[in-house]
C-alpha cells in the first residue's frame, strides 16, 4: 500500500512571478525554485539579437492593468480597536461609514463582507473586506475562531470549483483571503489565550499580519517591551506570521526603508477619521486630545506608514502569490489526498480505528486513574478525620480531667482554708487563756517571805496560842 506524500512546503523568500502561457516571469528577485529530476538540465543562453519576449512583462502588466487586481483583506479583533477607523486610514477613503456598521457589541461572531472598487493612477482594485464583529466579545470564547476557518475554506472550495469546472471562464475570480490584520489589545504585558491560540489555527491556512491596536495608549518604552514579548511568544508557540520579504536589485533607500518596516513588526498603529489642514495646505489625519494632537502619518507616533507600505504598496502582490502557491495548495492537496485512492481511503480508514483504540485506551487508563486517585482521597479523607475525632475525644477527656482536678483543687483548697481559719482560732483562745490564768495567778498568790525572816502575821498568831 503506497503511503501518503507530505505536504508541499514552499519558500516565503520570492518578489513577484506570474505564469503567462506557461512561462514563469521574474519581475523580481525569486528564490521559490521547482524541483527538477536529476535527468532535467537547463542550459543558459543569450540571444545574439532582438527577439522581443523582453516585453513579456510589459504584456503582462497591460493585461493586469486591464483586467485589474482582487484582494481580499480581513480584519480581527474585539470591539473597539479601531478596526474600521484603520481601513479607511490606510485606503484615504471611507470605506467605513457610521451607516454601514452597527456599534452595538455582538455576542457572536458573524462574518460580513463588503466589496468597493478602487481606482489610483488608471490601476483597478476591486477591494473585499472580511469583518468579523462580536469576536472576543462573548463571555464563552471556545472555539471562537472556527466561524473564521470555515469561512476561509468556504472560499477555497469556491475556487476549487471554479477551477474544475469544464467551461470555467478566462478570469477566475479571486475571493480567497489574501491577508488577516489580527488587532491585539493595547495591554502592554503579553499575549492573551485566545490571541494565541487564533493564531495558532490560522498561521497554516492565512497570511496572518499582527497588529497592536490604539499604541497611542502606551509610552515608547512599553510599546517597544510589548512588542519583543509578542514576537517572543509566537517563537515559542511556534506561530508563523507573513514575512515581507526584500526585493533584491532595489535601492539603498528602499532597502534601509524595508529593513526599518520589518523591525517594526508587530506594527503598533493609530487610526483616525479627523481630518484637519496644516499650514503648509496638506491634509492630515489626526487624533486630537486636550495635550494636543497624534499623527496617524508619522512614523514618531506610529508605525501606520510601514504598515501601508508593506502591505499595499510593496507587498501586496506577495500576499496573493503566497495565498495562491502556499495555503491554497496546501489545502486543495490535504482534501484530495484524503479521497484519491482505495488505499487511501482505506488508511485513513485504519487510521480512525486506531485513533479510536489509543482513545478507548487512554478513557480506561484515565478511569483507572480517577478510581485510584477517588479510593486515595478517600481514605486520606477518613483517615483526616479518624484522626479529628480522636484529637476531638482527647481533648474532650483532658478538658474533663482538667475541670476534675480544678474542682478537687479547690475543694482541698477551701478545706484547707477552713483547717487554718479553725487552727488561727483555737491558737488564738489558747493564746488568751494563758495569758488570763498568767494573769490570775499573778493577783492571788501570797508574796513570799525573803529567806531568814519569819511572817510577823505567823508570829503573831503563835504568841496568842502560847499565852492560852
Amino acid at each position: 500500500m503506497s503511503k501518503l506524500s507530505p505536504l508541499p512546503v514552499y519558500d516565503q523568500s520570492y518578489s513577484t512571478t506570474c505564469l503567462v502561457g506557461g512561462l514563469t516571469i521574474k519581475i523580481g528577485s525569486c528564490s521559490t525554485k521547482a524541483k527538477t529530476s536529476k535527468g532535467d538540465s537547463a542550459l543558459t543562453k543569450k540571444s545574439d539579437g532582438h527577439v522581443g519576449f523582453a516585453d513579456l512583462p510589459n504584456q503582462l502588466y497591460r493585461r493586469s492593468v486591464r483586467n485589474g487586481f482582487e484582494f481580499t483583506l480581513m480584519v480581527v479583533g474585539e470591539s473597539g480597536l479601531g478596526k474600521s477607523t484603520l481601513i479607511n486610514s490606510l485606503f484615504l477613503s471611507d470605506v467605513y461609514t457610521t451607516s454601514n456598521y452597527d456599534d452595538r457589541i455582538r455576542q457572536t461572531l458573524q462574518i460580513e463582507t463588503s466589496t468597493m472598487d478602487l481606482e489610483e493612477n488608471g490601476v483597478r482594485l476591486k477591494l473585499t473586506l472580511v469583518d468579523t464583529p462580536g469576536f472576543g466579545d462573548a463571555i464563552d470564547n471556545t472555539n471562537c475562531w472556527q466561524p473564521v476557518i470555515e469561512f476561509i475554506q468556504k472560499r477555497f472550495d469556491e475556487y476549487i470549483q471554479q477551477e474544475s469546472r469544464v467551461d470555467r471562464e478566462y478570469h477566475i475570480v479571486d475571493t480567497r483571503v489574501h491577508c488577516c490584520l489580527y488587532f491585539i489589545p493595547p495591554t502592554g504585558h503579553s499575549l492573551r489565550p485566545i490571541d494565541i491560540e487564533f493564531m495558532k489555527q490560522l498561521h497554516d491556512k492565512v497570511n496572518i499580519v499582527p497588529i497592536i491596536a490604539k499604541a497611542d495608549t502606551m509610552t515608547e518604552t512599553e510599546c517597544k517591551g510589548f512588542k519583543k514579548r509578542i514576537l517572543k511568544e509566537l517563537r515559542e508557540s511556534k506561530i508563523r506570521i507573513f514575512e515581507f520579504q526584500e526585493v533584491a536589485g532595489e535601492d539603498e533607500d528602499y532597502a534601509a526603508q524595508h529593513k526599518s518596516s520589518k523591525e517594526s513588526i508587530p506594527f503598533a498603529v493609530i487610526g483616525s477619521n479627523t481630518k484637519i489642514k496644516l499650514n503648509g495646505g496638506k491634509e492630515v489625519r489626526v487624533r486630537k486630545y486636550p495635550w494636543g494632537m497624534v499623527e496617524v502619518e508619522n512614523n514618531d507616533h506610529s508605525d501606520f506608514i510601514h504598515l501601508r507600505n508593506v502591505l499595499i504598496r510593496t507587498h501586496m502582490f506577495d500576499l496573493i502569490y503566497n495565498t495562491n502557491n502556499l495555503h491554497y495548495e496546501n489545502y486543495r492537496y490535504r482534501k484530495s489526498g484524503g479521497s484519491s485512492s482505495q488505499e487511501g481511503t482505506n488508511y485513513k480508514i485504519r487510521l480512525a480505528k486506531e485513533e479510536e483504540e489509543v482513545k478507548h485506551r487512554l478513557a480506561t487508563m484515565e478511569s483507572r486513574m480517577a478510581e485510584v486517585y477517588d479510593s486515595q482521597i478517600k481514605e486520606k479523607v477518613k483517615k483526616y478525620k479518624d484522626n479529628e475525632m480522636d484529637i476531638k475525644r482527647r481533648h474532650e477527656h483532658l478538658s474533663k480531667s482538667n475541670d476534675q482536678l480544678r474542682r478537687e483543687y479547690e475543694e482541698k483548697k477551701k478545706k484547707f482554708e477552713k483547717e487554718k481559719n479553725d487552727f488561727a482560732h483555737v491558737a488564738k483562745k489558747l493564746e488568751e487563756a494563758q495569758l488570763s490564768a498568767k494573769a490570775h495567778s499573778t493577783t492571788s498568790l501570797p508574796r513570799s517571805p525573803k529567806p531568814g525572816h519569819k511572817n510577823d502575821k505567823t508570829d503573831g498568831k503563835e504568841k496568842k496560842k502560847k499565852k492560852l
